[in-house]
């Protein structure tokens, strides 16, 4: 397949839905001869941070002079986005291929009678054959959603890590903190390390469930910790405390909840070393300095300054609106709000949007957007405005944020999305 026919395969997928379950993908990458086992694995998992922390673990291995992969999920702009090896995303022509190689064994899965595999579980497979097929040698896998069934959940990782846990997906995960933590905790091997800042009831659940597995566990605040110490060069500086060892390092993504996220990081970098001679300080070090992670506290400075940010859940409002007040203190903010109707319209725009705020909100991409007019009856700013394109309306939002103050684009990552790559252009052509 080229790219462009991968893509019409796996929209034909989308009729067989989000169906929890791990029997299709193992018997897809049981006729595929396992490629997953090919290399060594870090499963990551959380409600908020996991995106981020999977790409500072991927930088400390890339930055040790190790062939790294990493999978995540969604993409911002194009599929090939989800897999990447040593940095870059893998072409359009190696994920087509990657796609037609694995729809070929789906083929014949079927053919013997199994039930069909969904999209994401023909992605996923993809994925891990596309990385033993480049020959890495670790790959860092964030979970799709949830834990438990969720279709990464065939891999035996060395590390598994669980980030924070809040509220999400409540109709698929539970509809309690300590249900979704049970979800989460789904990850967790016999025998292999747990590293994680969840705290309280989720907390609960991971050790007990760790325990449960004869797993050793690594909690933030007990066994790690981060302190945030400044600014550098548009890096933020964190002291990391381990045991044995502090270390002094400069982050290279912006935020407060990024603090936390990069001890889970170094603590992750700390026991691969213990493993894996090469992962030196220097490379967790270099690691942390160079990570890029698109559409997370994302500055394109300019007049005015945009920043981007995929926040679209309460929790991941709360910490964009804390960096907002950090980086941009005592200025007019205007936000660019695009949120799906299944999230938590009012907590999230409360988090966001203050009485004296300015408000612009649009539709997403997504069939699951939320009506923009709905939205924007639950946020309360000194004035607001809806975006009326039917096609989106990243640019017709920009213009009705004006040219004063900062401008913040949140809400969903399909918005972020589409706003990426206008704004992009949007520089190159200034």
């Amino acid at each position: 397949m080229n790219y462009e026919q991968a893509l019409e395969y796996l929209a034909s997928l989308s009729r067989f839905g989000m169906n929890f379950g791990l029997f299709r993908i193992e018997n897809l990458l049981a006729l595929m001869g396992n490629p997953e086992r090919r290399y060594t694995t870090v499963h990551i998992t959380g409600t908020n941070g996991k995106g981020s922390t999977t790409a500072m673990i991927t930088a400390m291995l890339k930055a040790a002079g190790i062939k790294t992969a990493m999978y995540t999920s969604p993409h911002l702009t194009d599929y090939t986005e989800r897999m990447v090896i040593n940095g870059q995303p893998i072409s359009r022509e190696t994920f087509g291929e990657a796609v037609g190689y694995t729809s070929a064994f789906v083929a014949a899965m079927v053919e013997e009678g199994w039930e069909h595999p969904t999209e994401f579980e023909v992605l996923t497979a993809a994925a891990f054959y596309c990385f033993a097929a480049a020959g890495v040698e670790y790959a860092v896998v964030e979970v799709g959603l949830g834990g438990l069934l969720d279709s990464t959940n065939v891999i035996i990782p060395c590390l598994s890590v669980i980030t924070n846990v809040t509220l999400e997906h409540t109709d698929r995960c539970g509809s309690t903190v300590v249900e979704i933590a049970r979800h989460k905790a789904g990850i967790i091997k016999h025998g292999v390390p747990v590293i994680t800042s969840a705290q309280g009831p989720a907390l609960d659940v991971i050790k007990a469930v760790a325990k449960e597995k004869q797993a050793a566990i690594y909690v933030v605040g007990e066994h790690f910790s981060g302190t945030f110490e400044g600014f550098k060069e548009n890096r933020q500086i964190v002291k990391v405390t381990t045991q044995p060892q502090t270390l002094h390092v400069e982050v290279n993504l912006l935020g407060q909840h990024q603090v936390e996220n990069a001890a889970t990081a170094v603590m992750v970098g700390m026991r691969l070393a213990e493993k894996d001679k090469r992962v030196t300080l220097d490379a967790i070090k270099n690691g942390l300095k160079t990570v890029f992670w698109p559409g997370r506290f994302e500055l394109f400075p300019g007049s005015p300054p945009v920043v981007l940010d995929g926040a679209h859940n309460p929790a991941g409002a709360e910490a964009l609106r804390r960096t907002i007040d950090e980086v941009f203190p005592e200025r007019k903010i205007t936000f660019v709000l695009g949120i799906l109707a299944d999230k938590d319209v009012v907590s999230i725009c409360g988090a966001l949007v203050r009485p004296d705020d300015i408000a612009v909100t649009v539709e997403p991409m997504s069939d699951r957007a939320a009506d923009p007019r709905i939205v924007a009856e639950k946020i309360t700013a000194s004035r607001i405005e809806v975006a009326t394109s039917i096609t989106g309306g990243i640019e017709q939002a920009l213009l009705l944020a004006g040219e004063k103050g900062v401008v913040c684009v949140a809400g969903s990552l399909y918005l972020i999305g589409s706003a990426r790559p206008y704004i992009l252009s949007r520089q190159n052509h200034s």
